[in-house]
């Protein structure tokens, strides 16, 4: 990979979300079907930021010596480890086993008594305890298989917003149920209840940011996902992609990545985000290395590639994001998108370089490249053939890798 040109390696799913394993063998707690999505769960659902995932690991017990050993690897290899930060959300239930000494869990200080307080680290309704939503298209935890906490009933109470910010306490099936809305000093009605940048320090640097926020009180969150970050840092992990970065607000994104940057100026920072109206805030005031160059690019060669549309849209994709156009990392694809490649019925499957070879050739920014899927696959079912059992992921796949344009 290294000789292709690849810079960093983002490695998925690496922090431990919530899944349907037995490791109480291991001290972990057993998770709820009922609020978890599928057998393996989403990586996007957190259950502890301070271990790895134990699915991931060849020994479960020893999955964090394994993690800290694949780091050393790839650096030697010559390139930088990347792994998800998820501060919208978290796991429903939140237990983290792996914590340093003095770490407080998500929401273990809170008052649960209100729906709101600015140091609280998730949103309530009080008086009403969680119901599991009501399932849709024949859906069944875990495929109807029996499984003793599989009985349509989870306990929190009271119930807590979730993480797609819907406030009932049985929210909708094709809500984010699996997960809680972190709370950010941001009320319910929307207005801040922490400080405001000062004018101009969109054009401030990473240690005048982090400068300002120091003589600040933030919201106890903002906290937490700092020592998250700089937890992972010291594990040698190189940055970070945040998930869902425009549902958390702007000013704390200034407060974590000047941080990040004072403690590792070559951190790369990159921000899942999806509303252009915002792309210079992230990227200025919330301090983001890249954003992900979904809505204006990889849209457009796919209305190109589907025949609903013309190269023509290509030049005002490039004259509307010109000031910030090495700051946008372009893709074919990714985990929640289609294959580019996929799309077109007239021999694109056969030439699928060719929108490769045009994004590297346009673009003055970075460009992500699949790998790992196919290959992840054969080896799984290799595995799956020689023992006989179900096949695990090994940690040290990875999913995808950014490479220089």
């Amino acid at each position: 990979m290294k000789d292709l040109g690849v810079t960093h390696i983002w490695y998925t799913g690496v922090p431990h979300h919530a899944l349907i394993r037995d490791y109480s063998a291991l001290g972990i707690s057993a998770d709820d079907p009922d609020v978890v999505k599928g057998r393996a769960g989403s990586p996007y659902a957190v259950k502890d930021y301070y271990q790895v995932n134990p699915d991931l690991a060849v020994d479960p017990e020893r999955r964090m010596e394994e993690f800290e050993a694949l780091v050393q690897r790839t650096h030697a290899a010559g390139m930088r480890v990347i792994i998800d930060i998820v501060p919208n959300h978290v796991a429903r239930k939140y237990e983290s086993l792996g914590k340093p000494e003095g770490v407080r869990d998500f929401g273990a200080d809170d008052d649960t008594s209100v729906a709101y307080a600015r140091d609280n680290d998730f949103y309530y309704i009080p008086g009403e305890a969680f119901q599991v939503p009501d399932p849709l298209a024949g859906y069944r935890p875990l495929g109807g298989e029996a499984h003793p906490l599989a009985d349509g009933k989870f306990d929190e109470n009271p119930a807590k917003w979730t993480g797609n910010g819907a406030r009932d306490a049985k929210p909708h099936f094709y809500d984010w149920y699996e997960t809680v809305k972190v709370n950010y000093g941001v009320r319910p009605d929307g207005t801040r209840d922490f400080p405001a940048l000062p004018e101009g320090y969109s054009q401030a640097d990473a240690a005048e940011h982090l400068a300002f926020w120091e003589k600040q009180d933030v919201p106890a969150s903002w906290k937490k996902w700092r020592d998250i970050a700089f937890f992972w840092m010291d594990k040698g992990v190189d940055g970070f992609r945040y998930d869902m970065a425009e549902m958390v607000p702007v000013e704390f994104w200034s407060y974590l990545n000047s941080a990040i940057k004072v403690k590792n100026p070559e951190a790369f920072l990159l921000a899942e985000i999806y509303n252009p109206s915002v792309y210079r805030d992230y990227i200025y005031s919330g301090k983001m290395d890249f954003l992900y160059d979904k809505v204006a690019l990889y849209d457009t060669l796919k209305g190109i590639i589907q025949g609903k549309g013309s190269t023509d849209a290509i030049e005002k994709v490039q004259q509307d994001l010109a000031d910030i156009h090495p700051h946008m990392l372009h893709f074919l694809e990714n985990h929640d998108e289609q294959r580019i490649a996929s799309l077109s019925s007239r021999g694109m499957r056969r030439r699928p370089f060719l929108p490769w070879c045009f994004l590297h050739c346009w673009t003055a920014g970075r460009s992500w490249c699949i790998l790992g899927r196919k290959w992840a696959s054969r080896v799984l079912k290799m595995r799956a053939l020689e023992s006989r059992v179900a096949p695990r992921f090994s940690i040290t796949s990875a999913c995808l890798t950014i490479s220089a344009g």
